[in-house]
């Protein structure tokens, strides 16, 4: 790749990216001869609440594509987040009478995209655990998400690369519009010349890593729009030629239906439970990589008194990681046998977060789901019956519901809870255990802190700020200007 944007790069710079994607080539199989004949199956977890019909590559068929009103939401599982965005579009589609088809690269097997990914995902996990060592996290982790993914030299070896991928659209019709909740499905979507690509860019932060020219890119935010606009940084400081303004746009932040139609049914309740003095719940979502677990473990073992004063509850998300929540229970005297276990029981969990949106809450509630859909989708319907959401900044720092921002996890989330706290939905990133703690305090002594961020959160629903999962379907099927 020599040019992006009309930005040249160096011969040099070039051939290395070539060897970059050289070195895939010889470890994956080049699948672009294959012929993948796609299967359509409703989504076990999502289909009935969000209407997902999942693409395959085995078994039978379920359902017709309908190339009418398809919309292709095209992801990879890399930890929760880009599920989590891709749920949101989903859930935004049917809204508004589209039929969302989920197509996650990384669930075919037998595939490069899969292979490629998968190998990714491994070094990615490895890092974020690695980052618990503040040497490793200082010199090695921080710098590369930060400056090393900002590099265009990193979109143009990603770029060459993600042409393996390409093939897993060989057979969807290129008339139905993709909406991509990560680069590389972007990129290969392009690839593979469908004709309506829209990449949803999850960070706050701008990075080449993101970029998928021939795509229609989004952002979440102001900050983001105008870094991307310019690809400020993205050569040393070298001025480059920017996006042009059609490939490039502002929509709010990317949240689901559900969560952004009841946003002020759910902060008139939050507001209700602190005028009424009732315990304070604590959602708490927790990831497999373990960088936070000294924080997650500090915070439980100061709320478990106040659990037991009914001063708080507390509600922990493991996702898909039962053995996070086996090692905190053994760690911690008092949490295992004094915790309600929602484990492996969608329904049962479901049932619990929609009777706990107008019913008390009390003690401590534990979940966990191995199923991935039911992992990730169980925080949205906490979320509602939640007064705070304790969370590294990442994609949930853009969700509406109150937030505690614990140490961030690679630096470019950093700008996630700048963000929150300017507009007044979190906190700032709280990176030091103590005064996470303290922070936890105030909040259950000052029902002023979650009231004031409920508040702003209802008078950011009336600026549109929520909205961006609406305004990416909407451009996915050109109703948008």
């Amino acid at each position: 790749m020599e040019m992006i944007f009309g930005n040249a790069l160096t011969p040099r710079e070039a051939r290395k990216s070539l060897r970059a994607a050289g070195g895939y080539r010889r470890s994956c199989p080049d699948d672009g001869d294959a012929s993948y004949q796609i299967r359509l199956r409703k989504n076990r977890t999502l289909y009935d609440r969000l209407g997902v019909v999942d693409i395959r590559l085995e078994g039978d068929n379920e359902e017709e594509l309908d190339t009418k009103k398809g919309i292709i939401v095209s992801n990879i599982r890399m930890g929760f987040g880009h599920y989590r965005i891709s749920m949101a579009m989903a859930s935004a589609a049917h809204a508004l009478g589209y039929t969302p088809y989920w197509l996650d690269l990384n669930s075919f097997p037998k595939t490069a995209a899969t292979k490629i990914i998968s190998r990714q995902n491994d070094l990615y996990s490895k890092g974020s655990r690695l980052s618990k060592n503040p040497i490793f996290n200082r010199l090695i982790w921080e710098p590369l998400n930060y400056t090393g993914f900002k590099k265009l030299t990193y979109n143009a070896s990603d770029q060459e690369t993600s042409r393996l991928l390409a093939p897993v659209y060989q057979n969807i019709p290129e008339q139905i519009p993709v909406i991509a909740t990560h680069a590389w499905p972007a990129q290969a979507a392009v690839h593979r010349g469908m004709k309506r690509v829209i990449e949803a860019i999850p960070d706050n932060w701008p990075m080449a890593l993101h970029l998928a020219e021939g795509a229609i890119h989004t952002v979440q935010t102001h900050n983001a729009y105008l870094g991307y606009r310019t690809l400020n940084g993205f050569y040393g400081d070298k001025p480059l030629k920017p996006i042009p303004s059609d490939q490039i746009f502002y929509t709010g932040h990317y949240i689901d239906h559900e969560l952004v139609s009841n946003i002020d049914a759910d902060c008139t309740r939050r507001l209700d439970r602190i005028e009424k003095k009732k315990p304070v719940r604590f959602l708490l979502s927790i990831g497999g990589a373990g960088a936070q677990a000294d924080i997650f473990e500090a915070i439980i073992r100061f709320l478990l008194p106040l659990v037991e004063e009914g001063r708080a509850a507390l509600m922990v998300n493991v996702g898909d990681y039962k053995n996070v929540w086996e090692e905190m229970a053994e760690r911690i005297p008092g949490l295992g046998e004094n915790s309600v276990r929602h484990f492996n029981d969608f329904g049962e969990a479901s049932t619990f977060a929609k009777n706990s949106l107008d019913n008390d809450m009390t003690g401590i509630h534990a979940f966990y789901h191995k199923n991935i859909f039911e992992a990730v989708y169980i925080t949205n319907l906490l979320i509602r019956c939640s007064d705070c959401l304790v969370t590294k900044p990442s994609e949930l720092a853009f969700y509406p519901v109150p937030k505690l921002f614990i140490r961030r996890v690679g630096k470019h989330e950093m700008w996630g809870a700048i963000h929150s706290a300017e507009i007044g939905d979190g906190t700032f990133e709280v990176r030091e255990t103590a005064q996470v703690i303290s922070m936890l305090s105030l909040m259950i002594e000052d029902g002023s802190i979650i009231g004031d961020m409920c508040e702003n959160i209802k008078q950011n629903r009336t600026l549109g700020i929520y909205d961006g999962a609406y305004n990416c379907v909407r451009l996915a099927v050109k109703e948008m200007d």
